[in-house]
């Protein structure tokens, strides 16, 4: 019998047993076999009821490998619309009419919002009448200015004493006779007449203007008791319903476009000087863990007096999943601290949760779980912040057909 070949035999059914413990066999000519790692397949074997092996699935074991990577921060924002207004009430009134409900979409200058407006009609119609009067006396003063003009009252005859002939006799003698002992001057009554009469326009023009502005006020309040869309938007919210009561300055509804949506982050005043207008940076939404990119659209120029941050505002792709009010990260470099290497590890490897984590390979050979802190996708790969170290031994893939050790999980910083 050959022994050589019974204990090579021995050999491969006690590392089949092993099972579980995805070691990676490769054989070497008529030689003992030897344990490696990388990228080599591992066959998993785990025996049934019947004692035989059954293959569940080809995983991959991986080392971690390490990038080169500036230094980056990540810091939690929300997604905001790219355009919000919020109506408020500029009258005190009776809410009359409101067009929608949250999630309705309005075209621009729609009617939204209407304050009941009887009493404002009513001191419109009082206002057109005091309107016509004023109107109608700056006609007359304008007629009375225009025939002390062209038919001076101080020549007409009618206003001499006497009548026939006397009257006559006073028009040609006796008044030219007193201009001329110094008596009356009719050209100086003729000036103070189209004086008077200029000063009765004036003043008639004056009370017109006065009635048209009072008309202007009402008109406008008039427009204060209707609230129009500014832009084509969609009710996000509603403050008030039908026949509630309001007063100046009582919210209405909130009024937005959420076709474009950015995030909005308060980012430390230390980190500013590396974020420039117009770069781009990853983000994270709170929809799936979705990345995406994200763009710089406006840096405020001045920092929060109490707690010492600057808001920014990024613009998101407009095929981003999500809406505004939800959670993201955008991750944001430190100009300050210096250059690292951080670990790298491909998407497929990642484990989905609350907390994304990775199966590792743990001295023992045994499958076993760490929580992650993901980085910034590079290529491929995304790289990790905290969880695991650069030379680990990680499985390309979930393992299927088994699970990794939750009995001895390793938390986030580990």
């Amino acid at each position: 019998m050959n022994f050589s070949f019974l204990k090579r035999k021995t050999i491969l059914t006690a590392l089949l047993c092993i099972g579980p413990l995805s070691t990676a066999i490769a054989f070497q000519g008529e030689d003992m076999p030897s344990v490696t790692t990388g990228m080599t397949p591992v066959g998993q074997y785990q025996y049934g009821s019947g004692g035989q092996a059954q293959n569940h699935t080809m995983t991959g074991i991986i080392t971690v490998q390490s990038t080169s990577a500036v230094s980056t921060v990540v810091l939690g924002g929300t997604v905001v619309p790219y355009k919000e207004v919020m109506l408020a009430a500029q009258m005190p009134g009776r809410i009359e009419f409101i067009a929608g409900t949250e999630g309705d979409w309005f075209d621009e200058n729609t009617l939204l919002v209407a304050i009941d407006d009887d009493d404002l009609l009513a001191k419109r119609r009082q206002a057109m009448a005091e309107l016509s009067n004023a109107d109608a006396a700056m006609r007359n003063a304008q007629v009375q200015y225009s025939r002390e003009l062209w038919a001076p009252q101080s020549r007409n005859i009618n206003r001499m004493p006497g009548m026939g002939l006397p009257s006559l006799f006073d028009q040609f003698f006796t008044k030219n006779m007193g201009s001329m002992a110094g008596y009356g001057n009719p050209e100086l009554e003729r000036h103070a007449d189209l004086y008077s009469r200029g000063s009765g326009v004036n003043q008639a023009q004056s009370r017109v203007l006065r009635a048209r502005s009072g008309l202007e006020e009402i008109d406008a309040r008039l427009r204060d008791a209707k609230s129009v869309a500014p832009f084509y938007g969609v009710i996000v919210k509603k403050h008030v319903e039908a026949g509630d009561t309001v007063q100046p300055g009582t919210p209405l509804l909130s009024y937005a476009d959420t076709r474009y949506l950015q995030i909005q982050v308060d980012v430390p005043a230390r980190l500013v000087p590396g974020i420039q207008k117009g770069m781009i940076v990853p983000a994270v939404l709170d929809v799936g863990d979705t990345q995406v990119e994200a763009r710089v659209a406006q840096i405020y120029p001045m920092a929060d007096i109490r707690r010492h941050t600057v808001t920014v505002k990024l613009d998101l792709p407009k095929s981003a999943p999500g809406g505004p009010g939800m959670y993201a990260n955008v991750i944001l470099p430190d100009s300050n601290a210096d250059t690292r290497d951080l670990p790298v590890i491909p998407r497929s490897a990642i484990i989905p949760g609350s907390l994304p984590g990775v199966c590792i390979v743990n001295e023992d050979n045994q499958p076993e779980l760490r929580l992650l802190r993901l980085g910034e996708p590079t290529g491929n790969g995304v790289t990790v912040l905290s969880g695991i170290r650069p030379g680990m031994r990680i499985y390309a893939q979930r393992p299927s057909g088994m699970s990794c050790n939750q009995h001895s999980l390793q938390g986030v910083g580990k």
